[in-house]
């Protein structure tokens, strides 16, 4: 690629991720400047396939191959916003993907442990992440829709996928202080919930805004009656 064509390319990105910030994250109540800025600095367009590197900034859930998607950039927005992450902070992430938001989260956390069921996609988001030089994070292949005990407990769990049911197992390996960020529901109504440990026994549940997110693999399902 010319230096020029590189030079367009670029000018091309910032614009589109500035109109994204602008149109997208904060007209959806994203306002905390840590999360704008940060936004604003790792690269979503190296994040994709370069087939869809013209639909990086876009409002859209982004198919990423094997059934999966990339969340919607105010989604992503959002969960940051909600979550307050710290310096401090060890955080669950459960579906890998792209590696996009396991990225945005690392570079507000002390680690990252983020489990995905496709082997091809963690190592994807391996590459990723390496290319960016972010290295607090370890990936794991698996399945985590009922958390990860192995590196439990959490100050920080977030699910990328839907549940049916809320994530009690998960919950249980949050630190005092801890948030879980899941969405819980079934089409066509979900619900995006922050889940905080005050203490052993109190915890309190927020809803904080409705979506629709495609469901975890081996979600657990909620019980159907039969008349």
């Amino acid at each position: 690629m010319t230096q020029t064509l590189q030079t367009k390319n670029n000018t091309k990105n910032e614009t589109a991720r500035f109109n994204m910030i602008e149109q997208q994250i904060r007209t959806w109540e994203v306002l905390d400047p840590v999360v704008l800025a940060l936004l604003d600095e790792v690269p979503r367009e190296e994040f994709v396939a370069e087939s869809q590197q013209g639909l990086a900034f876009a409002d859209v859930e982004l198919p990423i191959g094997h059934g999966q998607t990339m969340l919607s950039p105010k989604i992503e927005g959002r969960i940051l916003q909600a979550l307050g992450i710290k310096k401090s902070d060890k955080v669950l992430l459960i579906g890998t993907g792209s590696g996009y938001l396991t990225a945005l989260i690392a570079k507000l956390a002390a680690h990252v442990h983020a489990v995905e069921i496709v082997p091809e996609l963690s190592r994807l988001a391996s590459t990723r992440l390496q290319k960016q030089n972010i290295h607090n994070v370890t990936l794991h292949v698996g399945d985590a829709v009922n958390g990860f005990a192995a590196e439990a407990p959490y100050d920080v769990i977030v699910f990328t996928g839907s549940l049916q049911l809320h994530p009690t197992t998960a919950e249980k390996m949050l630190n005092i202080g801890g948030r879980m960020f899941a969405v819980v529901g079934e089409l066509p109504i979900m619900q995006a919930t922050l889940t905080q440990r005050f203490s052993e026994g109190s915890r309190r549940k927020e809803t904080f805004f409705e979506t629709c997110l495609p469901p975890l693999v081996n979600a657990p399902q909620a019980a159907k009656f039969e008349f």
